[in-house]
């Protein structure tokens, strides 16, 4: 029942309500470390990353926000966040063209990261893919997630519109395409494409293990 809660504050009180977002903003999950912290920012080249600059390893995600496989990482990404200091991971817009509110969902994520709120809506995004990738109005419901993660609705509006947010989301899909990267998620690990076998919370975790054992002689010299 609970899922169904945004289309009745869209339809009652014109999807700004603060009140419906204790509803739709279910099973919060803890408090990911973000360093350095996301930011408000008018540059093109704000990086959104959880982990230190210079940690020694490096997981680089293209992915899409409608993406079943990429939602089903989103936490186990997260977690590994938490528990490994010298991993950062980096977060890069590819939504596909067969998801039909993928690429609106991108430009939410980024309009929100204007404001410094990049991986709140990137998790309330995942957490409600189930609700808004089969919703009739979806940007409706973006702008109700906007304001439960206290974003400035207005400015939200504008930025999700605008050139610069447009131009950002295509500027990493390009980026991937160049890559090779065709499905989501694609991920790579200190720049070494992992295989997709090996898309899975086990496998990732193991080979992020492999990775900073590796990365510890060279951390020494």
């Amino acid at each position: 029942m609970r899922r169904y809660l945004p289309f009745i504050i869209i339809a009652a009180v014109g999807l700004l309500t603060v009140t419906g977002g204790a509803f739709l903003y279910h099973a919060k999950r803890p408090a990911m470390p973000i360093v350095p912290k996301d930011r408000p920012a008018n540059t093109a080249d704000l990086i959104h990353s959880l982990g230190p600059v210079d940690a020694a390893v490096t997981l680089e995600e293209y992915g899409d926000f409608q993406c079943p496989p990429c939602g089903a990482l989103s936490e186990p990404l997260a977690q590994m966040s938490r528990d490994f200091p010298q991993l950062r991971i980096l977060f890069k817009n590819f939504p596909l063209a067969m998801h039909q509110h993928a690429n609106e969902a991108a430009l939410a994520a980024e309009a929100a990261g204007l404001q410094g709120h990049f991986w709140k809506m990137h998790d309330l995004l995942y957490r409600e893919q189930g609700v808004w990738s089969k919703a009739p109005d979806t940007r409706g419901l973006f702008n109700a997630y906007a304001a439960m993660i206290k974003c400035n609705v207005d400015r939200f509006k504008k930025d999700m519109a605008s050139e610069q947010v447009s131009a950002r989301v295509a500027a990493e899909q390009k980026e991937g395409s160049k890559l090779g990267v065709t499905n989501t998620p694609t991920i790579f690990i200190n720049n070494t494409a992992v295989a997709p076998a090996s898309l899975n919370p086990k496998d990732l975790r193991t080979a992020v293990e492999a990775a900073l054992k590796q990365a510890k002689p060279s951390a020494g010299k």
